[in-house]
């Protein structure tokens, strides 16, 4: 039991993934520790085989694999509010601009926005039609933070 407190509390929080793997490796080579290796072979071909299905089917999947965190620099010159409409919607199932700020003595603009993405394999597409758009200055996309995992 110590062992398996210790992988919870003392360590970063991982996916549903990584911590059945490695249960699946703890409970493994708990049976094999105790001499039990057909069972231990057994349980672990099964169990692989379960993962490796359940990993290649879209089991689990929700918007928070699609969710960004998009912030985008543009000029000031560029009208914010409709610049970059038809970029989201072509790329995005729902975009909402969450936050204006102005940047380097009023010349630029950073804007940030909660974007939930159609399809994540084309994240690189939007990102270079953005940039395209906003002179290529700089532009963050990454995964929601979400608060409350720390002690």
């Amino acid at each position: 039991m110590g062992a398996f407190s210790l992988v919870r509390f003392r360590s970063v929080p991982g996916s549903a993934k990584e911590i059945a793997m490695l249960f699946l490796s703890m409970g493994a080579g708990l049976a094999t520790g105790m001499g039990y290796l057909g069972y231990a072979v057994v349980f672990s071909v099964i169990l692989g085989l379960i993962f490796t299905i359940i990993n290649c089917s879209p089991f689990g999947e929700s918007d928070m694999d699609r969710a960004r965190d998009l912030r985008i620099t543009i000029p000031e010159d560029l009208n914010y509010t409709e610049v970059f409409e038809d970029i989201f919607e072509h790329y995005t199932a729902s975009h909402a601009l969450r936050r204006v700020k102005t940047t380097n003595m009023g010349s630029l603009f950073k804007l940030e926005y909660d974007v939930t993405l159609r399809d994540p394999q084309k994240e690189k597409d939007m990102i270079d039609a953005l940039r395209v758009r906003n002179g290529n200055l700089e532009i963050s996309a990454a995964r929601p933070v979400m608060g409350g995992n720390e002690l």
